[in-house]
């Protein structure tokens, strides 16, 4: 797998590798989702290259390499020094293809899989074969990077991948249940690409996630909550939750039991907007916030979660999807503002308000309740607006630290941070606006 800023310069390693492997008497093509994407000219990041060559023979070829997966025929290639040297990018810091790595592997057939994750043994063997073993027919495609476009020959197609692609269909290679049982993730891999696709699944394939759903509960936690990961952080997230429910996938992915009656966790992730001023977007635990939300019913969009509720959920997730300390952190405050912002907003002091705008999650909660409550949400905003243009902002630098009252003859206690909060408060409604003001506050709260 390529890996690049550039995509122009990422195909240009992998390009360079086929090239080599074919000069010294291999086959080799591009292999996998790299195909798929060109194919719905998408213009891939990521290239894979399938080769006859034996792992050792591929080493021995590109020596700036490395094994990662011997045993399976996977050889990480990295392209320093495969393509010419661009002295301008270099100057101008722009990627060479020195960043650019490479997954060459070599054709097999894989063994049985009793781990329900890898082969217990592979033998090296043909391109057919090797499309064989794949997942799904979209990604069992070879490509011939050597021929113009429009070459008969130009793309290898073993499984009737093309027509799937043509059709927008996911469906899996073979046996639909066979496959699914040698790597239950397969079927949240399903999701993830009939969302982002904007494909159907093929029903046979459906039938067989619906029948295996059950067995995802077996998979590495950490697998599926990576998979989430990618689901919820794409803008097809609505798409694939709805699915993962519809699918009933839901409760072994969350580790939860089943609802009955069913939610609709999509719909409120679809109407779901980012502040435009926030670029880099949302974090993941805030469409996670909103899903857990939908799933607890209307009651929970109207009203929030009880703190009960909200630790409950956050026990059960946490293991379940393999979430950091941070991102646990940051889930479960949203959860917390998000009800705090529904039943407390109107009666907080101006002070409770910046602090709590000025929050980490504030800008994942009221992007939920822009999504589930709009009137309650824009009121938020035009209050936050004003609070931010008042003279004072909704964080200035604070007038007093810690330091200052050490200085000035305070012992640290429980009463310190009292008196800094307080002071802190008195800074964010403008009752004190300089430093001096703080100290003298600061000094009346003493005794």
């Amino acid at each position: 797998m390529a890996r690049a800023a550039d995509p122009v310069l990422a195909r240009q390693v992998a390009l360079r590798i086929v090239r080599e492997l074919r000069e010294a008497g291999h086959i080799a093509f591009f292999a996998g989702g790299c195909v798929r994407d060109e194919l719905l000219s998408l213009r891939p990041t990521d290239f894979d290259v399938a080769t006859d060559a034996v792992p050792a023979r591929v080493r021995a070829l590109f020596p700036r390499s490395s094994e990662v997966g011997a045993a399976f025929g996977v050889v990480l290639v990295h392209g320093a020094g495969l393509l010419p040297r661009d002295d301008r990018a270099v100057a101008e810091g722009r990627s060479t293809g020195s960043n650019v790595t490479v997954e060459v592997a070599t054709f097999r057939a894989d063994g049985p899989y009793s781990d329900a994750r890898r082969p217990d043994s592979v033998r090296f063997s043909t391109p057919e074969d090797d499309a064989r073993r794949r997942d799904f027919t979209i990604n069992a495609l070879f490509l011939d990077p050597l021929l113009e476009p429009g070459d008969p020959n130009r793309v290898i197609d073993f499984v009737g991948g093309q027509t799937d692609l043509a059709a927008r269909v996911i469906r899996a290679v073979g046996d639909p249940d066979k496959r699914l049982a040698e790597d239950h993730l397969r079927a949240l891999r399903a999701v993830r690409f009939a969302a982002r696709l904007g494909f159907d699944i093929d029903p046979a394939t459906r039938d067989a996630m619906t029948r295996h759903a059950a067995e995802l509960r077996g998979v590495s936690r950490e697998r599926i909550g990576d998979e989430l990961r990618r689901m919820l952080l794409h803008p097809s997230r609505a798409g694939a939750v709805a699915l993962i429910e519809q699918l009933a996938l839901d409760a072994p992915v969350l580790n939860e039991g089943s609802r009955a009656g069913g939610v609709d966790g999509g719909a409120l992730l679809a109407d779901m907007v980012a502040d435009p001023s926030h670029s880099e977007g949302l974090p993941f635990a805030a469409y996670l916030a909103a899903w857990a939300i939908a799933r607890d019913g209307p009651a929970a969009k109207s009203s929030g979660l009880s703190e009960p509720r909200t630790a409950e959920i956050v026990r059960i997730w946490r293991p379940a999807l393999c979430l950091s300390n941070d991102e646990t952190e940051h889930f479960a405050d949203i959860l917390r503002t998000y009800t705090s912002l529904l039943s407390r907003w109107d009666s907080m002091r101006i002070s409770e308000r910046k602090r709590t705008a000025a929050r980490s999650a504030f800008q994942g909660s009221l992007a939920i309740l822009t999504a589930a409550a709009p009137p309650a949400a824009l009121r938020i905003i035009s209050d936050t607006n004003a609070l931010q243009s008042d003279g004072i902002g909704l964080s200035p630098d604070p007038l007093i630290t810690g330091e200052d009252l050490i200085t000035d003859g305070f012992s640290p206690g429980p009463l310190f941070k009292r008196i800094l909060d307080e002071v802190r408060d008195a800074q964010l409604e403008g009752r004190v606006t300089t430093k001096a003001a703080a100290m003298e506050l600061a000094r009346g709260l003493r005794v």
